[in-house]
């Protein structure tokens, strides 16, 4: 039962085409000079026009003003985080399920990020509402965009829900079938990234 608010950001589970997701991901960096904004385990990511990642602000409710990025055109995000590794000032390499805002990294090393980047992977998450069976097939976004708040430095992980009240009409997420059962207060279902939302679905370049 999920009659729970206790939203988690994006959780990998399976690919579309019925296989079980394998655990990959791909390794991008994160800004040396660092990043003014703390990115959680399950948050949505994407490629900015510096070719560093970043966290997508943006509720992705349309495909301007909320998009991923925030404020463009539908290019899409990159994915979903999963984690970075980076050297700390003593010279520690550092495992780690969120980037700390504001870490520079150490003259001469990268911070890796690792984010899930198919964009036929289907992910779990919890609406921040009651639905029902005429949901599914709907398109959802972020009932609240992301920010360096949504989440938990004792966890690394998201916490960022989809909001229930699902549309008709562009958005970022796919309703693909109930995880939890449909009728509880606060389900948790499977989503994939509607084409366009998701920059290896998009024609559009960030720079």
């Amino acid at each position: 039962m999920a009659d729970t608010a206790a939203p988690y950001g994006l959780i990998p589970v399976k690919r579309a085409d019925g296989m079980a997701y394998a655990g990959a991901v791909t390794q991008y960096l994160i800004d040396p000079a660092g990043e003014a904004s703390n990115i959680f385990h399950g948050h949505v990511v994407h490629l900015g026009t510096d070719g560093y990642i970043a966290m997508s602000t943006g509720t992705g409710a349309d495909g301007t003003t909320n998009a991923f990025p925030v404020g463009t055109t539908l290019y899409g995000s990159i994915g979903v985080f999963m984690g970075c590794e980076y050297v700390n000032t003593e010279g520690q390499t550092i495992h780690s399920q969120y980037y700390p805002t504001g870490l520079v990294a150490p003259s001469g090393t990268d911070i890796k990020a690792f984010v899930v980047d198919d964009p036929r992977v289907l992910f779990k998450a919890q609406l921040d509402g009651s639905a029902d069976q005429a949901d599914i097939g709907d398109n959802t976004f972020f009932s609240t965009a992301q920010t360096t708040a949504l989440g938990s430095t004792r966890t690394g992980n998201s916490t960022s829900a989809l909001d229930a009240t699902t549309k008709t009409v562009t958005a970022a997420f796919r309703i693909v079938s109930a995880y939890s059962p449909i009728g509880d207060d606060f389900p948790d279902v499977l989503v994939i990234f509607n084409p366009g939302w998701h920059s290896l679905n998009a024609a559009v370049a960030a720079s």
